[in-house]
């Protein structure tokens, strides 16, 4: 029997897909999504309740049904992240008076104070995961990504007031 030569495999990605602005994305969102899991984690919280905090912040009261469209969650997903930030004392829920189906959900001033922190926490990490790119370029890369954003996620716009910051 002839021996099958073998090479070793590099310790890096192939040069095909490191040329790949798509591929970079992908990885790049994966390893940003790990450290971020991890450090809200610690935290004892984790990103989707620091996104249904910031929904709650922009106004003072939304359904269940709101919150989940906004943020492109399933309903049964966010039921149980509410239920999370509820038993957290960070958001209350009532039934909405003018349709007993529906629940609203205001945030506490419990909520408040921990959304300012998890916004701490959201700044740092961007800060270490940027830190190789100078103001300059972080700009940059936040208008060439918010562009591709605004066409390819319908609820990721910007509001005139952000706008104007």
């Amino acid at each position: 029997m002839t021996e099958i030569e073998t090479k070793p495999v590099p310790q890096r990605f192939p040069d095909e897909l490191v040329a790949s602005a798509l591929f970079l994305l992908k990885r790049l969102g994966m390893t940003a999504k790990e450290r971020s899991f991890t450090a809200y984690s610690e935290a004892g919280l984790h990103p989707y309740h620091h996104a249904i905090l910031a929904v709650l912040d922009e106004g003072s009261l939304a359904s269940q049904g709101a919150i989940a469209d906004t943020l492109g969650y399933d309903k049964g997903q966010l039921v149980g992240l509410l239920d999370e930030l509820e038993n957290a004392g960070l958001i209350e829920r009532r039934r909405d008076p003018t349709d007993r189906r529906r629940q609203l959900v205001q945030m506490t001033t419990s909520g408040r104070k921990t959304l300012e922190r998890l916004r701490s926490l959201s700044s740092r990490l961007e800060n270490e995961f940027l830190a190789a790119l100078n103001d300059d370029e972080r700009a940059q890369l936040h208008t060439l990504l918010l562009q591709l954003a605004e066409q390819h996620l319908p609820n990721c716009q910007l509001s005139s007031t952000a706008n104007s910051k």
